[in-house]
């Protein structure tokens, strides 16, 4: 939990930076990475500065390493190339293949000491973003990379041992198309389903009205209590009560905790959809 809280947070941060004109650069990178870690795991790992020593991928040590990244001596000068690489020397490319081919250079100086994957992974959204590919940061290839985990490190290894871009450009470009097309079903499948939730609440007659209020926010608060609904919606706490209960018997909402107090709603028809093929994820 709270590593997808410092993920949110470094998200809104670079985003938000962005949108004010600020530059995706070497400070705004060191930024995001303070956030993203600055509690929990990898706290403890210099958060926000670029590392001073040797680091490295498998193994118990350097000789034994599955993959060493360049010396901390060669740290800020890869990094400076790869700032300008960002700014001037990729303009003449497609923004995908810009951000496939930034990814892979992130990954392989590997700066930080830790962080250097979720970071690496927030910069495709970035790019996207500061080139105008989205208006909202709602393509994650994670997943992606996660379920071809071993086909992704082997494509990443490739293109430090022989310069095999080519093969790693059409994973990335084949993952953004997958995603994307996977995304587009679920909106659909989320519009039917507020559809058709949205007219069983209508066939309730009077109590309709307020138990709309409390499926809207449920829309965008799929886990919901009673006492926050009614202040974020401004209904009483009974009006609230009263409309869970309908959304329950209608099986749109059920309750999660089974506990009589500080109860805890789902949406689970919503959750359900969004929550489909994440269980690499899990593992």
């Amino acid at each position: 939990m709270q590593e997808v809280s410092n993920y949110v947070a470094a998200l809104s941060h670079g985003l938000k930076r962005i949108r004010e004109g600020f530059p995706l650069s070497l400070r705004l990178i060191r930024e995001i990475h303070e956030i993203l870690l600055s509690r929990g795991r990898g706290s403890n790992k210099e958060p926000g500065e670029f590392r001073r020593s040797q680091n490295w991928i498998g193994g118990s040590r350097p000789g034994n390493a599955t993959f060493v990244p360049p010396p901390p001596e060669l740290v800020m000068e890869c990094m400076g190339q790869l700032e300008a690489f960002l700014h001037t020397e990729a303009r003449d490319l497609p923004l995908l293949v810009r951000a496939a081919l930034v990814h892979v250079q992130f990954e392989t100086i590997h700066p930080f000491l830790d962080g250097n994957g979720r970071l690496g992974r927030l910069l495709i959204t970035f790019l996207l973003c500061a080139g105008g590919a989205l208006s909202e940061p709602i393509l994650y290839l994670s997943l992606y990379f996660k379920s071809n985990r071993q086909i992704y490190y082997d494509l990443l290894t490739g293109v430090c041992t022989s310069g095999n871009w080519e093969a790693w450009i059409e994973f990335f470009l084949t993952g953004v198309k997958e995603t994307s097309g996977q995304a587009i079903v679920s909106a659909r499948r989320l519009i039917a389903l507020l559809d058709a939730d949205r007219k069983k609440i209508e066939a309730l007659g009077r109590p309709a009205a307020s138990v709309l209020r409390v499926f809207q926010y449920a829309q965008t608060h799929p886990i919901l209590s009673i006492a926050p609904t009614a202040d974020k919606t401004g209904s009483t706490f009974p009006t609230v009560a009263s409309a869970i209960d309908h959304l329950q018997r209608l099986g749109i909402l059920h309750e999660i905790t089974g506990r009589p107090r500080h109860r805890l709603f789902a949406y689970g028809g919503y959750m359900d959809i969004l929550n489909e093929g994440t269980e690499p994820l899990l593992r």
